[in-house]
């Protein structure tokens, strides 16, 4: 893969030379004629947009936008935004209606840049250790961090060799799977699918699951990690009930969220046509397993599968050369790296805490606005990050996490759940200091019923359906069938 400003870059209209058409690639094009020829890298920035083709047939496969021209002149900032919008399949129109999306911002996608040579490139040295900074590898990344580390992942496994993926195919689907991620969330983005994506591959490497699973397991395995909060609104479950959103009607309030997200997912996979050299039925079958997975993390059937999970290990008939067992751990490695914010070091986990708690916090916000009732956990006027993180360890994370322990009694594991003590220990202190500073007594009332409405919801049977693959509550619906 060729850096991108190496990338030969042509103006609009000057045809392309067939010694570059020879091979797979893409061309970069600029609407400044100071950029043909062999660009500065400094410039990447004013680049405009990028067509990735075929040798096989000269067809244009993927056309669009990168950053923005004149940042800084009055007239670029005033006029409109615009988008170059993708032909449609009928789940890509849906997407196009979205309630909530709005128009995201313009994602600068630059293939490969000195900073992944550098500094990004020794991160990814050490993917696999549970203290990885995905918010500096965000940084170092230009913000790519879920398209680098994916490829990363899939290229270090043998797996774009194995499956004989197409390069171009690939990154297109990669790039696509980014950009659906909304950046204006502060939790459910790109940043979280790579942080659960580096979690997941923690999770493959531990000695019970590297000696058993296949390299489709892995595949499915790191595909369903970076593709399972696929286009997340940033709102929960009721909140799309209550606003009459057209998915709640396409999925009958059942998981609604994690069917889109499959849904988008799958999209993807066939729009970009990933997958399309291999048989039909292969591609039913992963694009099922794909969505099996995905569905798992439905936290409001953590008891289903936390359940069956215990049993399993009180019984000891886990077998992993069997494929359903092995689909099983994989559905409880993604439902763990899912929710491991907890249990990182305290300067990672903080900073996730934060973020998911002003997630909610915004979606009360717009509750309050539209005089909606407000969903639980979302009155940033009745609530406090620590009580939040606390009941969500108490009732949701430890459970889990013990039990994986159990199965997969390593280092890692023993380390996560000690994060976890120490960090649940942190939001404690931080929570008495701001009682004792506090002269009135409506904080430690809103810690108890905060913390009594996580146990709540930790208990509830599984007859309800989720209002976010992250969060802690958990809507009234159907069961999925």
């Amino acid at each position: 893969m060729e850096v991108c400003y190496q990338l030969p870059v042509l103006p609009l209209d000057r045809p392309v030379p067939k010694h570059v058409l020879s091979r797979r690639g893409a061309i970069s094009f600029s609407s400044s004629s100071s950029l043909f020829g062999a660009p500065d890298p400094r410039q990447l920035s004013q680049r405009r947009g990028a067509i990735s083709y075929d040798s096989s047939d000269q067809t244009a496969l993927y056309i669009r936008m990168l950053a923005r021209l004149g940042c800084g002149s009055a007239s670029a900032s005033s006029a409109p935004e615009r988008r170059v919008h993708r032909l449609l399949s009928f789940q890509r129109y849906l997407h196009s209606s979205r309630l909530l999306r709005g128009i995201p911002q313009q994602i600068p996608l630059h293939l490969l840049d000195g900073d992944y040579t550098g500094q990004a490139r020794c991160m990814l040295e050490k993917v696999g250790t549970w203290n990885f900074d995905i918010f500096l590898f965000d940084r170092l990344t230009n913000g790519n961090s879920l398209i680098t580390l994916t490829f990363h992942l899939l290229n270090q496994y043998g797996l774009v060799e194995l499956f004989q993926l197409d390069m171009v195919k690939l990154w297109r689907f990669l790039v696509m799977v980014q950009e659906d991620y909304h950046s204006d969330n502060p939790y459910h983005n790109a940043v979280h699918a790579a942080d659960v994506t580096q979690a997941m591959y923690c999770y493959l490497r531990e000695p019970m699951l590297a000696k058993s699973l296949t390299s489709c397991d892995i595949l499915l395995g790191i595909l369903a990690a970076a593709t399972h909060d696929l286009d997340h609104p940033g709102v929960n479950q009721p909140f799309l009930i209550k606003t009459d959103h057209y998915l709640t009607t396409l999925y009958r309030n059942t998981s609604v969220l994690e069917n889109h997200h499959w849904k988008s997912a799958v999209g993807l996979l066939r729009e970009t046509g990933l997958f399309s050299h291999l048989p039909a039925e292969d591609r039913m079958n992963m694009e099922r397993e794909l969505g099996s997975l995905i569905l798992a993390t439905d936290i409001s059937r953590q008891n289903d599968y936390l359940s069956r999970f215990r049993l399993h290990l009180d019984q000891d008939n886990l077998c992993l050369s069997n494929a359903s067992h092995r689909h099983f751990i994989l559905q409880m490695a993604l439902k763990c790296a899912d929710i491991c914010n907890p249990c990182r070091p305290w300067e990672l986990s903080k900073q996730w805490s934060e973020k998911v708690t002003e997630e909610f916090f915004q979606q009360g916000d717009i509750e309050k606005k539209h005089k909606l009732e407000v969903s639980p956990l979302c009155d940033r006027e009745a609530n406090t990050v620590g009580n939040i993180q606390m009941g969500f360890m108490t009732y949701v994370a430890e459970p889990l996490f013990a039990e994986w322990a159990r199965f997969s009694d390593t280092r890692l594991s023993q380390t996560m759940l000690g994060h976890m003590g120490l960090n649940k220990a942190s939001w404690g202190g931080l929570q008495q200091e701001q009682t004792s500073v506090s002269e009135e007594a409506e904080p430690s009332t809103a810690g108890t019923n905060t913390l009594n409405s996580a146990a709540a919801i930790a208990r509830r049977d599984s007859n309800t359906a989720t209002g976010g693959t992250s969060s802690i509550e958990i809507p009234q619906g159907s069961r999925e069938s």
